[in-house]
């Protein structure tokens, strides 16, 4: 929850409660307290001198003179009131907490209504003032944080109706909601602080159930989701697209986070894979608040599982075979290098610079002997290649392998020569299938040697 959407909770909690007939006494119920035998007429004269007191500081200090002269006075709860009051006026926000505390801990002895805005006072001046994660005394603040949240949240949303009040339950229970949302979100934040990533995913998932638009909360609910301990991958991530959805600020960040993670989580063969699948999630995240239980991504494992698994046949079927057994093959297996792949030359395309080979590869010398279309493209430089032809960095981040060196040479290949090679996987054509090779090394021992003019021979399919 930003700043701007924090203040716009407390604005709407503050209204919400003064609706109440608890909230702190006017000078006319006090005079009416004053016809009780509770208090002194001396002591209702010096709270209504503090009371009326514009200065801040003059007003502390007829607070505390009032507290040297009548430490036992009934009116107390009122005075303890307009002591964080005016602390967090002041920007003392620690003794704004200690004195909202104090308040607080006497319970059902204070109406519901001060003590839900000595709450909101308390938790609103812990996330305006500095904290010190190292402080020896830290996690004690953000316990008691996170639990002064959490019984906020849990005295407004029992708060009942004020008797003076016209609107509706149904809408009463709305106007609630943003008030609840700012505890939750506060409880929430305290645990990631803490540690407590289970209980911060509980308190965000709160906040977002009666502020679903905040994207500060679904931001800090993918973070949870993701220190948990197996972290909760899918989930963390989903959330992050929300976030981004909704425009959290910094969102180009969160994206740029969220990809890292993805990539991370999977380490897929190729970097730009990951793009088309942020790109669904966020597609798919606006308008669901939930993962959907039948979305997933593969994991390392998963990917890695496919990678010892495939041949370059089983990867031509899987690929060719489109659906998301494509999807994931193509995951684990783009950028892949493999060695020792032999087929048959069906054509041959030559520039200045390099020859592609379309190739035919199959189970069988039988069956790539009688093929008659080619199912890859082999790329074979002949000269130095060009700019921007020079192998990209590898999956996660892996630093290029150094170009495979010109081979002049494979020229002399032609139509119907058998081939054998090593290359890396860089891009497939799924209708009509062509598979995309590069960094190509042909095996020196399958290139004809040169000859004199005349009829070209096909070398022979060579073994695996």
């Amino acid at each position: 929850m930003t700043r701007k959407h924090l203040n716009i909770a407390v604005v709407m909690l503050t209204a919400l409660v003064s609706m109440s007939l608890f909230a702190r006494p006017s000078a006319a119920q006090a005079q009416q307290e004053q016809q009780k035998p509770s208090y002194t007429i001396p002591e209702y004269n010096a709270f209504q001198a503090a009371n009326s007191e514009k200065d801040p500081q003059a007003k502390i200090k007829l607070l505390d003179d009032f507290v040297t002269k009548f430490p036992n006075s009934t009116l107390m709860q009122y005075v303890d009131q307009l002591y964080y009051q005016t602390y967090f006026q002041l920007k003392n926000y620690p003794k704004a907490i200690e004195t909202a505390d104090k308040l607080t801990a006497l319970g059902d002895k204070v109406d519901a209504g001060i003590r839900l805005q000595a709450l909101q006072t308390r938790v609103q001046a812990f996330s305006a003032m500095p904290f010190n994660p190292q402080a020896p005394d830290a996690n004690d603040q953000l316990t008691k944080e996170r639990d002064a949240a959490l019984q906020g949240a849990k005295l407004l949303e029992a708060f009942p109706k004020p008797a003076n009040v016209t609107m509706s339950d149904a809408d009463f229970a709305k106007q609630k909601k943003p008030g609840i949302a700012f505890f939750d979100f506060s409880a929430g934040s305290a645990d990631l602080q803490l540690k407590d990533y289970a209980g911060a995913v509980t308190a965000f998932k709160a906040a977002l159930a009666n502020k679903p638009d905040d994207a500060v909360s679904e931001y800090r609910l993918g973070l949870a989701y993701l220190a948990m301990n197996p972290p909760q991958a899918l989930d963390g991530f989903w959330a992050l697209a929300r976030a981004v959805n909704l425009k959290v600020p910094d969102s180009d960040k969160v994206k740029s986070y969220l990809r890292a993670k993805i990539l991370a989580y999977e380490q897929p063969g190729c970097d730009s894979q990951v793009d088309a699948q942020m790109n669904e999630m966020l597609q798919l995240s606006a308008n669901a608040p939930d993962r959907p239980a039948t979305y997933t991504i593969p994991s390392q494992d998963d990917l890695n599982k496919v990678r010892q698994a495939s041949n370059i046949i089983t990867v031509i079927s899987d690929l060719s075979g489109g659906g998301d057994k494509a999807q994931m093959t193509w995951l684990a297996i783009c950028g892949a290098e493999f060695p020792e792949v032999v087929g048959k030359i069906i054509d041959t395309q030559k520039t200045d610079a390099a020859v592609d080979f379309m190739v035919y590869t199959g189970a069988t010398p039988e069956d790539m002997q009688a093929a008659t279309t080619a199912n890859m493209d082999v790329k074979v430089w002949i000269s130095t290649p060009p700019a921007g032809n020079t192998p990209a960095a590898g999956a996660a981040g892996a630093p290029a392998t150094a170009p495979v060196p010109p081979q002049p040479d494979v020229v002399r290949l032609q139509k119907d020569d058998g081939i054998r090679f090593s290359g890396t996987l860089a891009s497939y054509d799924p209708s009509p299938f062509l598979l995309h090779w590069d960094q190509v090394k042909v095996d020196p021992s399958v290139i004809p040697e040169k000859t004199e003019t005349g009829k070209h021979a096909p070398r022979k399919i060579p073994s695996k």
